[in-house]
């Protein structure tokens, strides 16, 4: 029994998982330190409580054989929605938006958890539909994303909504969803980011009106564009059922692409608070906003570069302890660490996250059962997203979300939902040949 339980665990990603969140209680405990070299905050402590807590949580998820959730998957997603539902009514309000759930100076973020939740109950709806129409089995998939996309975004904490697209994408790529319709979404997303940022985009960048991006900001012309789009979306519809030409189907496909796009750019303009869009698109030129919007991107790139080959050495970076650098420990633990053990420090982080990353798909390419390879599936997107935008971001090369880093980032959330995902992967590549 005994050596049954030490077979559970996968300690390729249990070593990688050990080594990431203790360069991430160094670099949290680093984050705390003034220029005097005095400990001012006791975020480590917490971040060391969080990381034990959280390894309970991830032998506890090994140990449950992963098949058993299906049958708790419908209402763990009812009570999820429930959740966010009572967030933003009666949530705390943290980084302007109303996210999380506590009690005195414990607190914790739901949608972090609704991840893993989403991943979940998505698996357990796909494995089930895969006798259903193509288009019927998309549509209810994107009503699954939007229920609990729409109530995070309406928080508004956009970061953590973007997760669930990437993830969604995936996991229908994976059950043989038609490329047309991922396409689709793909292309909407694209096109409502877009929409969004325009006006915010003339007006901070391009500082110069322009008559045609009036459409994007005056809502008359909008609602104008969008009946449009969607007058010339129906008679490519009905030109498709009648005549089945596919040229019909291009309009319909684009046209409805751009109605939907058009009308969740008015949604995000409103949800969206301005210096949230701003973040978007200043990227493309910080200095259009230094002592603003641009203030985080500019200072991580400074504190990145200052770091050099070896670093500055652990406790003697600049750019964190004189406070050049906001939210340090969570969105940009990231600049820290390469400041401090630089560009040979951060290769080896990449390493760990990269052997992370394949072992995943190891696991998922040797699953025999269905449920397991879709949670496996969206696990690994979840990681390989949460990894690329929020180094990109530190780097000044993608927009800030305010998207952790995983394993590193201080917070109780965002760790224990990284425990719980190595935890079902564990269980899912010990129960490898059981259907």
């Amino acid at each position: 029994m005994k050596f049954r339980f030490f077979e559970i665990f996968d300690y390729v990603l249990l070593i990688c998982v050990f080594l990431l969140v203790f360069i991430g209680i160094l670099f949290v405990y680093s984050s705390g330190v003034n220029s005097e070299q005095i400990s001012v905050s006791k975020e480590y402590i917490k971040q060391i409580i969080f990381a034990g807590s959280g390894l309970v949580i991830m032998v506890f998820f090994a140990i449950f054989d992963y098949r058993k959730l299906q049958r708790f998957a419908p209402p763990a997603f009812a009570v999820l929605i429930f959740v966010l539902i009572y967030t933003i009514i009666f949530g705390r309000y943290v980084n302007g938006a109303r996210s999380w759930l506590g009690i005195g100076n414990f607190g914790i973020q739901p949608s972090e958890f609704g991840k893993i939740i989403y991943i979940v109950f998505f698996a357990w709806y796909l494995e089930r539909s895969e006798n259903t129409l193509p288009l019927k089995r998309f549509l209810i998939s994107i009503a699954i994303l939007g229920l609990p996309a729409l109530l995070i975004l309406l928080q508004p904490d956009m970061g953590t909504a973007s997760v669930y697209f990437p993830i969604c994408i995936a996991m229908l790529f994976a059950a043989g969803i038609p490329a047309a319709y991922l396409l689709f979404i793909i292309l909407t997303g694209i096109l409502t980011i877009v929409f969004t940022i325009l006006p915010v985009w003339q007006e901070s960048i391009l500082q110069k009106n322009i008559a045609f991006l009036s459409i994007f900001s005056d809502n008359r012309l909008r609602l104008i564009v969008i009946a449009t789009f969607a007058m010339i979306g129906l008679i490519g519809a009905l030109g498709f059922l009648f005549y089945r030409n596919k040229y019909y189907y291009f309009i319909t496909w684009f046209s409805g692409s751009f109605t939907l796009a058009f009308g969740a750019s008015i949604v995000g303009n409103k949800v969206l608070k301005d210096y949230q869009i701003k973040r978007l698109i200043v990227f493309l030129d910080p200095y259009t906003d230094p002592l603003g919007s641009g203030w985080n991107i500019i200072q991580s790139k400074i504190a990145i570069g200052s770091g050099g080959i070896t670093g500055q050495g652990f406790l003697k970076g600049t750019q964190s302890h004189y406070r050049f650098l906001p939210q340090q420990s969570t969105d940009f633990i990231f600049s820290i660490l390469s400041e401090e053990i630089g560009f040979i420090g951060s290769l080896f982080v990449f390493v760990l996250f990269l052997i992370i990353l394949l072992r995943i798909i190891f696991i998922i390419h040797n699953t025999k059962n269905t449920f397991g390879y879709y949670i496996g599936v969206g696990i690994l997107i979840m990681f390989f997203f949460h990894f690329v935008v929020n180094v990109g971001m530190v780097m000044g090369i993608m927009p800030i979300t305010g998207i952790p880093l995983l394993f590193l980032s201080y917070g109780g959330s965002s760790l224990w939902t990284s425990m719980w995902a190595i935890g079902l992967l564990m269980s899912i590549h010990y129960r490898r040949l059981d259907f």
